[in-house]
């Protein structure tokens, strides 16, 4: 019994500094950087309307 009780902890001890590892990697990597920012950008309005060129509109340039 008591052999088993060690090889579960140790067992146990390997998957989480296996799932800290890979939380450290994800942090490292920018995944959690903004994590509220992407459903807020949707709803921006920063596009503008394109500018015209002045000298095209409404003018005639026959000779």
């Amino acid at each position: 019994m008591f052999k088993s009780t060690v090889i579960l902890i140790l067992l146990s001890l390997c998957i989480g500094t296996g799932a800290w590892l890979f939380f450290i990697w994800t942090v490292k990597r920018g995944d959690f950087d903004d994590v509220e920012g992407p459903k807020y950008r949707m709803l921006d309005d920063e596009e503008t309307p394109p500018v015209q060129d002045s000298s095209s509109q409404g003018e005639n340039h026959e000779k």
